[in-house]
């Protein structure tokens, strides 16, 4: 695969397509099986409440996997990415409903770089608050 986006075809301010993302109980138990981090806060609410959690909370990793996704939607590959790094701010929390929460995720270019390189900021937000900081990647570009 490569990069569908052409470097000369951007400019500081492009604005990626926002997405957003359902996260449920259910999403949770999957990622925990995928990824072998099975710690309770994930799928447990009695242990999550007691250790100072308002609910079960989605891992982190998760969130920041479902965030560059913005980023390789939009170039049409994922070996594009070079540089991917964030802060965790706040935690997704997921109610046992069958709503879950919801990952809201917007994307700019935020700089031009050399060797057809650009620096992208992402900003994510769940139930209106930054569950992500200083959410960048560096992305090649055709």
């Amino acid at each position: 695969m490569a990069a569908k986006i052409s470097y000369a075809d951007v400019e500081a301010g492009t604005e990626l397509p926002a997405q957003s993302f359902s996260v449920t109980r259910g999403t949770l138990v999957q990622y925990a099986g995928a990824s072998g981090d099975f710690n309770p806060i994930h799928w447990n609410e009695k242990f999550a409440t007691e250790v100072g959690l308002p609910d079960v909370i989605a891992h982190g990793m998760f969130t920041m996997a479902e965030a560059i996704r913005v980023v390789t939607d939009w170039v049409g590959d994922p070996g594009a990415v070079v540089e991917y790094g964030v802060r965790f701010t706040k935690p997704v929390v997921v109610p046992n409903d069958d709503k879950g929460a919801l990952i809201e995720v917007s994307g700019k270019v935020a700089a031009k770089l050399d060797d057809n390189r650009v620096r992208v900021d992402l900003v994510a937000t769940s139930d209106g608050q930054k569950v992500l900081g200083m959410s960048r990647a560096v992305v090649q570009l055709a």
